[in-house]
């Protein structure tokens, strides 16, 4: 049966409406926003605002669960588990690993992704091999090596087309004509854990690449005589740059001075969180890695370095509201439909738009996540 929701505010697609009433239709879809109040059922929540549901996409794990496990059951349990985090659509993201094992991981999701109860697939995103050791964070070299076309089709065969993005280090060999290809098959090229020179990234750009991996992480650096992967990432007029949100990866001046330099349809809020989000502080493993969680950080437990994030998505929505760099509207939408579009799912999720999946938050003022809907259900309550 089709209701209406009403609310203090509604973060529409292109414009923030106060009050109203948006319809959910008969089969689960967003219908048409009405400052009038209609007739029928209401749902009243006044005190609150609607946003889209978010989209993560890059996260790796969560709830001692990671992707590269290679379990669906696993997988599943991470889907139903996100709706916590506020997002209701994601792209499980794997680890450099051997290309059988990639493979693998490719054929589970590929084969079981529409039996997703909680957070929708909407894709898998590719978070290596093709990477440079200089930055390679918490990604094992062992597995490193030029871009190759051939192995990304036997990848993108097996995973049913369902690989949405893929990251390189552009000073690889081959990496602009990689970066040409993949493009041109529709998939998202992403630039990280790179060394690259300005030119270096500069090339792979304007063969196709559009996002930069967890900008500022696991790149080279800005100066004024080299700009670097990070000048480029801040330059680049038409990319998105990825950013981590935690407070830890990324320090909010430094974040601030991102957004306000590529504004929030250029900038996309990921996680990239691990299996140990939602669980307590201890010892994990990400990819062969042993792990260390505390203070809100995990770290390799050989040298220290951050090893993702326990960060989650409606979390990062809060910091940009409370270090006073976003609106709460921007934050949303750095968190829902800048992300999609980064990985061109923006035409199935990340906006309420009349004839879209009603998946969609129930926030109140201060940005904490109250509910999670998703199809027009309420899935989650906090």
């Amino acid at each position: 049966m089709s209701y209406y929701i009403h609310a203090d505010k509604f973060f529409l697609d292109n414009t923030t409406e106060n009050g109203g009433y948006l319809e959910i239709t008969d089969d689960d879809k967003f219908g048409a926003y009405t400052s009038a109040k209609p007739t029928g059922k209401i749902v009243d929540y006044s005190g609150y605002y609607v946003s889209p549901g978010l989209v993560d996409t890059h996260i790796h794990g969560l709830l001692g669960h990671d992707v590269m496990d290679n379990d669906w059951n696993k997988i599943q349990e991470t889907s139903e588990g996100l709706l916590q985090a506020g997002v209701t659509s994601w792209l499980p993201t794997t680890l450099t690993a051997s290309a059988d094992q990639l493979d693998a991981v490719c054929k589970t999701i590929g084969a079981n992704y529409t039996e997703a109860k909680g957070a929708k697939i909407q894709g898998i995103y590719f978070e290596g091999p093709f990477f440079t050791t200089e930055h390679k964070g918490a990604q094992n070299p062992k597995y490193f090596g030029d871009p190759d076309v051939e192995t990304f089709k036997r990848w993108q065969t097996s995973a049913k087309g369902l690989i949405k993005k893929i990251a390189i280090a552009p000073e690889r060999n081959g990496a602009v004509e990689f970066t040409k290809a993949v493009s041109q098959m529709g998939v998202s090229v992403a630039l990280g854990h790179s060394d690259a020179t300005f030119e270096q990234a500069r090339a792979s750009v304007e063969a196709g690449a559009t996002v930069f991996t967890h900008t500022f992480n696991g790149m080279s650096g800005l100066s004024h005589h080299a700009p670097g992967m990070v000048g480029a990432a801040m330059s680049m007029h038409n990319v998105i740059d990825e950013l981590i949100c935690d407070g830890h990866h990324v320090e909010p001046a430094a974040a601030r001075i991102l957004i306000e330099d590529k504004r929030p349809d250029h900038v996309a809020l990921i996680t990239d969180c691990m299996r140990a989000g939602l669980m307590p502080d201890g010892d994990y493993v990400l990819g062969e890695f042993p792990v260390y969680v505390a203070d809100g950080m995990a770290r390799l437990k050989d040298g220290g370095s951050l090893a993702g994030s326990i960060l989650q998505l409606k979390e990062a929505v809060k910091n940009m509201v409370d270090w006073n760099i976003s609106t709460p509207e921007q934050a949303v939408q750095m968190a829902s439909k800048t992300a999609a579009i980064s990985s061109k799912i923006g035409d199935q999720c990340g906006s309420i738009l009349p004839g879209r999946d009603a998946d969609f938050l129930i926030w109140n003022h201060d940005m904490d996540l109250k509910e999670t809907y998703l199809d027009g259900e309420s899935r989650y309550q906090a």
